[in-house]
């Protein structure tokens, strides 16, 4: 069995990459697997590191662990990280990027899976009556901004999208074969293969609108935001004509709010596109209100379905758009809307439709997953020493979309750059003479008393945060990296299905007890504690060693420990389905 984790760090992820080697040895990483499997304790470092062994880049935690009797507050052992294997806890990174670490990913993909689909089909604390309320699978894409070299196929014959073979459409074709304002062509005949590499390039690097795009990256979030409220006022407006009443509803302050009688939940996932900018795949629900618990899932009025549930979200669609705030280098903003590219699918949950809950759960559970990977470009945040890398207004696709991202969220209200401006001649003060605080009485040599800043901070930490900055375009430097995108990649409303929380508690519980024999959950999805049993407190108190494996061979046996685990496994899934004659349980179907 060979290990899956690469045997060199990773300049592309965050702390030392996939081992940090701290221990050199004078041979190979097979080498130092040798030696680590050679030793007295290797079993029990196998099972020490169990946790993490699939991790790419675990985190080293070290220091002491209390074991606390609840009832008396006596501590009953007292165990030393110093004498563990390793003198250190590892634990998984927990990053959901496939790229950086695929083993934690693949756990996130599983929880993304069982949230979505539990907002269709129900359990898991859900109430099964959402697999009778509308739902729908809508695609929103961004608008044009430039010309790009892309694959267009009329009508699919493959059985797989992922291998597709069929003929496309030329990419550019028009009669007239001129050439655009920088004397390029703006045609193009080819008929482009799937993993073409000039898909999502622009014909015209100098023609694109690179900063149009990544202020449309940065404002999609809100974009998204306004459709729906438009989608839920559009509905309300159907709702009074068709003669159903509001509901009046008590809020938790213990005030009476009239509200539509219905509302919309969804979970959503976005994607980047390869010329870079997002869209937005989403699950949208159409709900009822309850009149006495505002947190129940409960089915819409009669008379609302799938129909009604597409009208609210094409029209939506159609009529929201706005305009960005002003800018040096855009006085009048840039206008953010969507593209004219809408699909919308009803979901069946019989599992006969062309799109069924288990495929589009599936499928939005694979794109939380990902990142920028499918236009070329990886990196961790950006600053001014390792922008320059990355940013060149005259370089690739890429390269101007995080350019145009580092210029348009310059600090506006500076009339000229901070390089261009004079420096003070004078130099900076060190210590003074050592004095007396007459507040606290603190002697210091600093010339503000370090007693006293700290407690003043204090206060400011408890007053109410600063409103954001001047410029609303200064998250484009933060999130440069993501070209301008600062949202995640996975996110639903707070009634649509349960939270990863609830995943994670659930799969503590169950595997701190499974070696005992346990019930199962009880209905609602909340977790049972056995009160009646003997139980401690464990009290950590930990803090961080490290990130990563500390030689590569560690990586290697651990990750290959972690892959035979995976496998027994699965094959027991796959053997107890068969049995039943079902599907596997926690198999993420691919979708199409």
């Amino acid at each position: 069995m060979a290990s899956t984790l690469d045997l060199t760090p990773r300049a592309t992820a965050r702390g030392v990459g996939s081992n940090a080697d701290t221990i050199v040895y004078d041979y190979t990483a097979a080498g130092s697997a040798f030696e680590r499997a050679t030793r007295s304790d290797y079993f029990g470092w196998i099972d020490h590191i169990r946790a993490a062994a699939g991790c790419t880049r675990p985190i080293r935690l070290a220091g002491q662990l209390l074991t606390i009797d609840p009832s008396t507050g006596r501590v009953l052992e007292q165990r030393h990280t110093d004498a563990m294997p390793d003198a250190a806890i590892y634990t998984a990174c927990g990053n959901r990027r496939a790229t950086v670490c695929p083993s934690c990913a693949h756990t996130y993909q599983r929880d993304a899976y069982q949230l979505l689909r539990a907002g269709l089909v129900g359990g898991k604390g859900v109430p099964d009556t959402v697999a009778q309320h509308p739902a729908v699978f809508p695609t929103f894409t961004a608008p044009s901004f430039g010309p790009v070299h892309n694959r267009v196929v009329r009508k699919h014959t493959c059985g797989n999208r992922k291998r597709c073979d069929c003929r496309p459409e030329p990419c550019h074709a028009r009669r007239d074969s001129g050439l655009c304002a920088h004397g390029r062509p703006a045609v193009c005949w080819a008929r482009h293969e799937p993993g073409d590499v000039v898909l999502g390039q622009p014909l015209c690097l100098d023609c694109y609108d690179h900063d149009h795009q990544v202020v449309w990256n940065l404002y999609s979030g809100e974009l998204w935001h306004r459709t729906k409220q438009a989608a839920e006022r559009w509905l309300a407006k159907l709702a009074r004509r068709r003669g159903i009443p509001r509901v009046q509803v008590v809020t938790a302050s213990g005030n009476t709010r009239t509200v539509p009688p219905v509302r919309l939940s969804h979970g959503k996932a976005a994607e980047f596109q390869a010329r870079g900018a997002v869209h937005f795949h989403a699950l949208v629900r159409l709900d009822g209100v309850h009149p006495d618990d505002s947190t129940a899932v409960v089915p819409p009025p009669a008379g609302f379905g799938v129909a009604d549930l597409v009208d609210a979200l094409r029209h939506a669609a159609a009529h929201v758009a706005f305009h960005t705030p002003t800018h040096p280098d855009r006085p009048d903003g840039w206008p953010i809307a969507w593209g004219e590219q809408l699909d919308i699918r009803p979901i069946s949950l019989n599992g006969d439709g062309e799109v069924t809950d288990s495929m589009v759960a599936g499928y939005l559970a694979k794109y939380a997953t990902k990142s920028t990977e499918v236009t070329g470009h990886r990196s961790v945040r950006l600053t001014t020493d390792t922008i320059d890398d990355y940013a060149d207004p005259d370089g690739d696709h890429t390269a101007r979309l995080i350019d145009a991202c580092w210029r348009i969220g310059r600090p506006t209200h500076t009339p000229v750059p901070l390089s261009q401006r004079p420096r003070d001649p004078r130099p900076r003060p060190g210590f003074v003479d050592p004095w007396e605080c007459p507040d606290c009485g603190t002697h210091t040599r600093y010339a503000a008393c370090p007693t006293c800043t700290a407690a003043r901070q204090a206060a400011l930490d408890t007053q109410p945060t600063k409103p954001a900055s001047a410029n609303p375009y200064a998250r484009l430097r933060r999130w440069a990296h993501m070209l301008g995108f600062g949202g995640h990649f996975l996110t639903k409303a707070r009634r649509y299905s349960v939270t990863f929380q609830l995943l994670r508690d659930t799969r503590v519980t169950f595997r701190r007890h499974e070696d005992q024999a346990h019930e199962h959950p009880a209905a609602g999805g909340q977790l049972v504690d056995h009160h009646d049993e003997d139980t401690t407190l464990i009290v950590g108190t930990l803090t961080f060693a490290g990130v990563g494996w500390h030689t590569t061979g560690d990586a290697l046996l651990a990750n290959t420990a972690a892959a035979m685990a995976r496998e027994r496994r699965t094959t027991g899934r796959e053997e107890l389905a068969h049995e039943l004659s079902t599907t596997p349980a926690g198999t993420v179907p691919a979708a199409a």
